[in-house]
């Protein structure tokens, strides 16, 4: 009889040949959720005073590059995984063809509703997310599947949306359904076994190959007045309006933008007024505005 640990090593490999099957590159993982093949170049000393040469992305022809092994072959995926026996899941690497798979992982454990922020996102920009690929994680978040267009690269980043929501873009990847990891299993949601991973809105792609603005120069105290019974309103009245389970999330989605187009400092006294008023105590608050500061503006508010 199989053991436990080869048991779910089979299991694991079942599930990555079923998606390199659909045209999903797959590589096997750990139980953290990292690649499970050891890079081949873990020995090799630093350079010294040299130029450093370019990573290895495989190159060498060795296995253990990590996201840059995974394959769609049956036979190069049964190699990794006979490489890796102690692998428990399957990663899914994103932004490759034939699907150019773009994640979109709502991620709770900070506390913040980012499917909330994920749909205010797109009532502002006019988008509505079509029935696709869902995944649900060990935390209680779940990974939406999109697909991209051939030739757009999908940068990854963290909360740079909105609080919550990562993106895994090129050279990212997907931890696949049907993975064990140290805090349970990965599985698709009900009813989204059947579809297939739907087209990235346009709006939403362009959000996502958007480069972050530098932030410009702080305006006069006079224009940032006037700015602030603007746009800047819009965005107290948005803290303000905060339910519970969205008011941290609101926060700093509505003060990195107040940053990003210099009204920071002006808007920040109003903006911690909304948050008081929609339940945040004081501390909160300014921890939530020190926080967007400092990912807008690389500075402390």
């Amino acid at each position: 009889m199989a053991t436990p640990d080869r048991l779910t090593a089979t299991l694991a490999l079942a599930h990555a040949l079923s998606a390199a099957e659909r045209g999903l590159p797959v590589i096997p993982l750990s139980r953290t959720k990292l690649p499970a093949l050891r890079s081949p170049h873990h020995d090799e000393p630093l350079s010294g005073g040299g130029p450093q040469r370019p990573p290895c992305r495989g190159e060498c022809g060795l296995p253990g590059h990590g996201v840059y092994d995974a394959s769609t072959d049956p036979a190069v995926v049964r190699a990794l995984f006979a490489a890796a026996p102690r692998a428990t899941g399957y990663g899914i690497a994103c932004g490759r063809p034939p699907h150019h798979l773009i994640g979109i992982d709502l991620d709770t454990k900070h506390g913040d509703d980012p499917l909330s922020a994920l749909e205010h996102l797109g009532h502002e920009h006019h988008f509505t997310l079509p029935p696709t690929v869902t995944v649900l994680t060990p935390s209680g978040g779940r990974h939406l599947w999109l697909t991209g267009p051939p030739g757009v690269d999908i940068p990854n980043s963290a909360s740079r949306l909105a609080p919550g929501i990562d993106v895994r873009g090129t050279g990212g990847y997907l931890v696949g359904p049907g993975s064990l990891t140290t805090h349970g299993v990965y599985r698709l949601a009900p009813g989204t076994a059947h579809l297939p991973a739907a087209p990235c809105p346009a709006p939403l792609l362009a959000l996502l190959t958007r480069r972050p603005r530098r932030p410009p120069p702080p305006p006069t105290v006079n224009s940032a007045q006037q700015q602030a019974g603007g746009r800047g309103q819009g965005l107290v009245e948005f803290v303000r309006a905060a339910r519970e389970g969205q008011r941290n999330t609101r926060l700093f989605w509505a003060a990195c933008r107040a940053w990003e187009n210099g009204l920071g400092e002006s808007l920040a006294p109003a903006l911690t007024e909304a948050a008081l008023q929609a339940g945040l105590t004081l501390a909160e608050a300014r921890s939530t505005l020190a926080s967007a500061a400092r990912l807008t503006t690389g500075t402390r508010a």
